[in-house]
């Protein structure tokens, strides 16, 4: 079995304001200049946006000047500016957010490093996923099955007469994993552009990956292009040397990330050279902040025992991002200034103790008895997502009624497939029925995010059937399904009592799947032609349903349900 796996993975309103904690990372010298990258951290989200608000509310020199605040999430920007409208020109807390651009912080550092280098820009395009996947498959086609280095993928594969059916779904892995690799690992990628193969620090690759670099450097060879990895030390080195390169203002800040490559933190570092960059962490614990701070600094995930070393499993298990984070932070920008913002004091509650031993890295030996009346940690035991979506509606309708400074913004849900849950969430709070509906749930403003385009746009679901039909067994199902959509029914006039019809006749007709006795060999049954589409006389009139078939032809055998056409 070819190994394709990573390299990588082996190895409501606003509060008081709260007091912050500043002090200068232990690594970094003194006298850098007001330009700094300042990085604010705290275990509530309210409290990072009334820092953010503190910070915004210092007007820049141009008073015209948009203020830059990546967020990861759609989300996370209206709830950001919904808060920041209460500080931000309020008098009584009667606000605005305005001249406020939210991006993605991706595109904001990958904008910013393409802006310097024109070069990097163009290998960005030439190395993107989904362009560099053709030329991939392009060497993978000439290699795998003459190169011995590439023998183990070639086998993979299949040959030519016997192909598996893997070879774009490997190719378009590979695309993803070289990209990523140059997000992760750019020293790995330069070593590899010089024909080491090696992991970037010096440790070579394993014997059942070397194969992935010498692939590398073939579509390095195919594409003509520097990788971006190669060039993100020259795009830096002009950000930081030429201070209007990248076009931003004279503050930027991200927000709310819990993850950034080693990439782009190096063009963050390269931006806070002449600018004021603020990073705003929710970071649950101040003690493991310290120990991450106090240890020794590792390349490799193998190699660190901070998560091991720490008391609380709970936060042991949830902590990789934000610890791992903070060690890329002491590399890529070792002179950061830390700014923490301590939270409240907590309630002697369950949620409050739970939060309390996060932050102090601790686990109770004793913990005192649990309140009867303690609520603010609740488990719903339900049969089924349906009931589960019934028994939200009536907790959140109960909260909103018991306590009523809470308002509808105030609350998230948060589900583990939101394309499972959001027809089921639409029926139970009535969206799109509130003026009929009787239940108060109606009257909430529910709104579903991070949905796929799919799934909102219905020209779009149907280019990803007919995609996935291209490489699938073409059942009879998946073409009933594909008849059945509703941007199909609207373009042919396609009605309920037609489409059963066409479900009925397929039944009769016996199809299974396949098109034909060749697109059958794929799966090793060319000899079975049987219940394929091309040789069943059914098959014939559905596959070509307009030509062989008139549509008039189809309205008009209404009254005979029951009779399968015959083609002769």
């Amino acid at each position: 079995m070819i190994n394709v796996q990573c390299v990588a993975c082996r190895d409501t309103r606003l509060p008081d304001r709260f007091p912050s904690t500043v002090h200068r990372n232990r690594q970094s010298g003194e006298g850098r200049g007001p330009a700094v990258l300042v990085v604010h951290r705290a275990a509530s989200g309210a409290a990072l946006a009334g820092g953010l608000a503190d910070v915004l509310s210092k007007p820049p020199a141009d008073p015209f000047a948009q203020e830059v605040v990546a967020v990861p999430a759609k989300g996370v920007e209206r709830w950001l500016a919904q808060r920041l409208s209460h500080v931000l020109g309020a008098m009584s807390d009667d606000g605005v957010c305005a001249n406020v651009v939210f991006p993605w912080p991706d595109r904001l550092l990958d904008d910013a490093v393409q802006s310097a280098s024109g070069e990097h820009a163009d290998a960005v395009a030439r190395w993107a996923p989904q362009r560099s996947v053709w030329p991939l498959l392009e060497v993978i086609d000439a290699c795998a099955g003459t190169e011995p280095w590439c023998r183990s993928l070639g086998q993979h594969l299949g040959s030519r007469d016997e192909d598996k059916g893997r070879r774009f779904a490997v190719a378009s892995r590979l695309a993803r994993l070289f990209d990523d690799y140059g997000q992760s690992r750019p020293a790995m990628l330069r070593a590899w552009a010089k024909g080491r193969d090696e992991r970037g620090d010096g440790t070579p690759l394993e014997d059942d990956l070397s194969w992935q670099a010498e692939l590398w450097r073939r579509l390095r060879d195919r594409l003509g292009s520097t990788s971006p990895a190669e060039l993100l030390e020259d795009a830096c080195a002009r950000l930081k040397a030429e201070s209007e390169v990248s076009g931003l203002p004279e503050r930027i800040s991200v927000f709310g990330a819990s993850r950034l490559s080693i990439a782009r933190l190096a063009v963050l570092a390269a931006l806070a050279e002449h600018r004021h960059v603020h990073l705003w962490l929710h970071h649950a614990s101040p003690a493991l902040w310290e120990t991450v701070s106090g240890s020794n600094a590792v390349l490799r995930r193998r190699d660190d025992s901070t998560r091991s070393s720490l008391t609380n499993p709970l936060l042991a298990s949830l902590s990789r991002d934000v610890l791992e984070l903070q060690q890329l932070l002491g590399r890529c920008a070792p002179g950061f200034t830390d700014v923490h913002y301590p939270s409240a004091p907590l309630p002697a509650t369950l949620l409050g103790r739970l939060k309390q031993d996060l932050a102090d890295d601790l686990v109770g030996d004793s913990p005192p008895p649990l309140d009867s009346a303690d609520r603010t940690v609740q488990i719903h035991a339900c049969h089924g997502r349906t009931r589960q979506v019934e028994v939200l509606r009536e907790v959140i309708v109960g909260l909103l009624a018991e306590d009523p400074s809470l308002e509808p913004r105030d609350v998230l849900v948060m589900c583990p497939d939101v394309e499972v849950f959001a027809p089921i969430i639409a029926a139970t709070f009535s969206l799109g029925a509130e003026v009929n509906a009787a239940h108060p749930a109606a009257r909430l403003r529910v709104r579903l995010a991070d949905r796929a385009l799919q799934q909102t746009n219905a020209l779009l679901a149907v280019l990803a059937q007919l995609l996935q039909l291209g490489a699938a067994r073409i059942t009879a199902s998946q073409v009933i399904d594909l008849a059945g959509s509703p941007a199909v029914r609207q373009r042919f006039g396609f009605d309920d009592d037609e489409v059963e019809r066409l479900r009925s006749w397929v039944v009769r007709a016996g199809v299974r799947w396949g098109l034909d006795r060749e697109h059958r060999r794929t799966w090793q049954l060319g000899e079975v032609g049987q219940g394929t589409w091309r040789e069943d006389s059914i098959g014939c009139c559905l596959a070509s349903p307009w030509k062989a078939a008139s549509r008039s032809s189809l309205t008009s055998s209404r009254s005979t349900t029951s009779t399968a056409p015959t083609l002769t």
